[in-house]
């Protein structure tokens, strides 16, 4: 089971795997997700007419307070002393859809990969909530690790929306 999966011990068990003697390298990863709603609430969106106010600023900010916060979120994650943090949501009205891409730079021992995806997911659930008020079918998907950079295990590509 070690082999497989490093958040297990040789007896099954979790635990936070060690890092301590890895080297410090750069490390960067993106992740998207997708909020899909209708018509009358994407107008809302980009007329800046939602009760709760501006979707698309709010989001952002809950995004990047998503990815500082992801240690207390997810009970294996090693605190990582991120260096940089960006969140960007577009409005896809091909899709009537609002894109978000979450980025996450550090220097460390571990990735940022659980950072990234955080941060996509919390500002697609911001989304979600400032839009549940008038649209009651609001849908999250595509939640997804995007690409990374650095560590032992080397680049990841993933495919974009």
């Amino acid at each position: 089971m070690e082999k497989d999966f490093t958040h297990f011990d040789d007896r099954g068990k979790a635990r936070m795997v060690n890092v301590g003697d890895k080297p410090v390298t750069h490390r960067t990863a993106r992740a998207g997700a997708r909020v899909l709603v209708n018509e009358s609430t994407f107008a809302l969106i980009e007329s800046g007419g939602m009760k709760k106010g501006d979707v698309l600023t709010v989001a952002q900010l809950a995004g990047i307070m998503g990815a500082k916060r992801t240690p207390d979120l997810i009970p294996l994650c090693h605190p990582v002393a991120i260096s940089g943090i960006e969140v960007r949501l577009t409005l896809n009205q091909g899709a009537c859809a609002v894109d978000i891409e979450a980025s996450v730079t550090c220097d460390g021992q571990t990735g940022v990969e659980m950072e990234a995806l955080t941060a996509a997911a919390v500002a697609a659930l911001t989304v979600y909530d400032m839009c549940k008020a008038v649209q009651r079918d609001v849908r999250i998907t595509d939640i997804r690790l995007l690409d990374k950079t650095g560590g032992v295990h080397g680049d990841y590509h993933g495919e974009e929306q």
